[in-house]
């Protein structure tokens, strides 16, 4: 009995603390809530900052600057990112804070699968992130993976792709209108 008394024990503290959840509501094009199983286990730097711009409303009416079809969908400029503002400088910026270090990790880049965008160097990440429409195992342990969807794919699927070069968006971008985080 002591055993599996003691098994349980160990398992419950292997297990994350607190499991936090992304809920993004878009409008546009695409129209509905999107789901997100943050991954504190695996990225606790870069998930913790995305609760924290989340909580502070940072990422409410941000546009998805950058969509390119059977690839991802990348938003979370709050700097240049939001809605009306010149979408030529959508996805150059950040938050005030400092950028993260990298916390790469053997999770694949798998349809649905959340990652931070980030400039050149590997630790350079800040506020923006991707939603990969397919798999693109190609940037597995390039990118840091910060969580997966978990309802609202079909959301995912219908935000506006990118007309504009490397997949920018330049008329009407679809827009995260609120964007919570539960525990």
């Amino acid at each position: 009995m002591r055993s599996v008394i003691s098994l349980v024990f160990a398992a419950a503290l292997a297990a994350p603390a607190v499991a936090s959840e992304l809920n993004i509501e878009v409008q546009g094009a695409a129209n509905g809530t999107i789901t997100i199983d943050l991954l504190e286990d695996v990225a606790p730097d870069h998930v913790e900052r995305i609760l924290e711009l989340a909580r502070e409303g940072a990422y409410d009416n941000v546009v998805f600057h950058r969509v390119i079809d059977g690839f991802m969908a990348q938003t979370g400029d709050v700097q240049y990112g939001k809605e009306g503002s010149e979408p030529g400088f959508a996805g150059r910026g950040g938050s005030e804070r400092p950028d993260l270090r990298a916390e790469f990790s053997d999770i694949p880049f798998d349809r649905g699968v959340v990652g931070m965008a980030r400039a050149q160097s590997p630790n350079s990440a800040n506020s923006q992130f991707f939603i990969m429409f397919d798999d693109g195992h190609f940037l597995n342990g390039q990118y840091t993976v910060v969580g997966r969807v978990t309802g609202g794919m079909d959301i995912v699927d219908a935000i506006k792709r990118g007309d504009g070069p490397n997949g920018s968006v330049v008329s009407t971008p679809d827009v995260m209108r609120t964007v919570t985080a539960s525990e």
